[in-house]
């Protein structure tokens, strides 16, 4: 476990300026989807898989910065 990075395509989000997404890790990222959504943030996509590897929910948080959370479960 630690530090890691990828680059990846998604429908929806522009490569370039601003296009960098940052990964967090957490035990369930359903649970961290609800705790934006209850601060006032929104869902850029709720919860999918990305099998093998997890599942993750890109968010938008309240100043319109886009981060995704990242989980195994």
């Amino acid at each position: 476990m630690g530090a890691s990075g990828a680059l990846v395509r998604m429908d929806g989000v522009p490569s370039g300026g601003g296009g960098t997404l940052v990964y967090f890790s957490c035990d369930d990222c359903a649970v961290e989807q609800g705790r934006v959504q209850a601060a006032g943030g929104t869902v850029f996509k709720p919860k999918f898989s990305i099998a093998p590897h997890g599942h993750i929910a890109p968010v938008v948080d309240t100043e319109g910065n886009c981060i995704g959370l990242h989980s195994m479960q």
